[in-house]
């Protein structure tokens, strides 16, 4: 039987979303397309979500990752070693979200959550410098879709065959495909050649920030609620 303390609890949940935001935000900082500024801002919204995560379970990992994050911040003007404190402390926040749950979940949540979120926040960020490519958006769209895709998978594949009501599968499967579809309109929309196409992208991805996290959340409490009933 599947226990439902491997699989959600609030602070693995913003652990792995702390891992995807550090880890999108290392991989545009080693790509060298931004300055420090937006180190700044991916540092901010990564601390935060990581102090979420350290209230729910308070603990060294955690704590390490934040201390890395910060960091990287204090380090943002040296792209290298601000690069390396991003990836270490994603890698801490990732530690922190497994040991509570399980790693293939913590994994593809991190992915799924640090995609779209890290395509928020570049596109945010192209409304700052538009003289940002728009290529490495594409990616982190195409990194969320499909992240979103792999986490129902990974997380569905645990609980298997499903004991409870079709319903909250239906709703997890519904919020999983809307954040997907979203993330395909966000890659269509900066296929756009002018400034709109991108304000409409960050638009959509405010919108696929909140359905994924429903998701990647609905997802883990299905599954929990359906090895409780084994």
């Amino acid at each position: 039987m599947l226990g439902p303390e491997a699989v959600f609890n609030p602070g693995s949940l913003l652990a792995m979303w702390a891992a995807g935001i550090a880890g999108s935000a290392a991989v545009v900082a080693r790509w060298r397309i931004v300055g420090p500024g937006y180190i700044w801002l991916s540092v901010g919204v990564a601390g935060l979500v990581g102090a979420g995560a350290w209230f729910f379970e308070p603990g060294p990992v955690v704590a390490a990752a934040w201390l890395a994050g910060l960091g990287a911040g204090l380090a943002a003007r040296h792209n290298t070693m601000g690069t390396v404190l991003l990836a270490f402390s994603a890698a801490l926040y990732l530690v922190s979200a497994s040991s509570s749950s399980l790693p293939a979940p913590a994994l593809t949540g991190s992915v799924a959550l640090g995609g779209i979120t890290g395509e928020m926040l570049l596109g945010h960020w192209y409304l700052v410098d538009p003289r940002i490519p728009r290529r490495p958006l594409q990616r982190l769209a195409a990194a969320g879709a499909s992240g979103v895709v792999l986490d129902a998978a990974v997380v569905l594949s645990l609980a298997l065959p499903l004991a409870g009501s079709p319903t909250g599968l239906v709703i997890s499967i519904g919020l999983a495909a809307m954040s997907f579809v979203l993330m395909v309109a966000v890659w269509f929309a900066l296929r756009y050649p002018s400034y709109p196409g991108v304000m409409a992208a960050t638009g959509l991805s405010y919108l696929a920030v909140l359905t994924s996290l429903g998701a990647v959340s609905a997802l883990r409490v299905l599954v929990m609620g359906d090895a409780t009933l084994r």
